[in-house]
């Protein structure tokens, strides 16, 4: 499990939501709430599926809630990440 900070975890969520929606990852504003991105639920469950095998732990199923845009869900990956650095 790597040490993934917010803005390398911001630049991989743009990155593959930029790559499935066709378009330029500048076109992929990360304070934009995820359900105005347009993806469908396919295409975000695998993005999450995607993510969790990047980050080596599973999120939540609430994070996205709590969590509703890819700056916030940064933010929150690398706490997650940093936390679980500390206990290993």
């Amino acid at each position: 499990m790597a040490n993934v900070t917010a803005e390398e975890a911001q630049k991989w969520l743009i990155d593959e939501i930029a790559q499935r929606l066709g378009v330029e990852p500048t076109e992929v504003p990360a304070d934009q709430y995820f359900d105005e991105l347009d993806l469908d639920s396919t295409q975000a469950l695998i993005i999450a599926g995607e993510m969790e095998s990047w980050l080596g732990f599973e999120l939540g199923t609430t994070a996205l809630w709590y969590h509703p845009t890819i700056e916030a869900l940064a933010a929150h990956i690398a706490e997650e990440c940093e936390r679980r650095t500390a206990a290993a």
